[in-house]
């Protein structure tokens, strides 16, 4: 069921790839590990990508949203994993998984085309 409007989606995408790149700094993991560097490019890429997809809060729309939408996937399930990927599992998890299924939240949930606007006449 997609209810989030890609213009929410928009204004979450900004938010979140902020707090995710600065998620090692406000939870203690901002040690030049992979711990800390992983957020730091998904967030990044993250950014990156909300500033080229096809939708109300990008500068170039390069990217359908559905493209966009399979990146939040693929980037929550990379977040997810990472820790056992590169092992430090056992140091810190739960802001990687965390802000995974939420990226995953969002890439399920949200519409795959902009909304149009309705002009009213007086």
């Amino acid at each position: 069921m997609r209810f989030i409007s890609t213009k929410v989606h928009g204004m979450l995408d900004y938010i979140m790839g902020l707090i995710i790149i600065a998620s090692p700094w406000l939870f203690g993991f901002a040690d030049g590990t992979a711990a800390q560097w992983v957020p730091v490019v998904v967030g990044l890429v993250l950014l990156l990508s909300s500033l080229m997809t096809n939708y109300e809060y990008s500068i170039a729309k390069m990217i359908s949203m559905p493209t966009h939408l399979g990146l939040d996937v693929l980037a929550g399930i990379f977040l997810i994993a990472s820790p056992w990927l590169f092992g430090f599992a056992g140091r810190i998890s739960t802001p990687h998984i965390v802000f995974g299924i939420l990226e995953i939240g969002a890439g399920l949930m949200t519409k795959t085309t902009p909304g149009t606007r309705t002009s009213v006449a007086i």
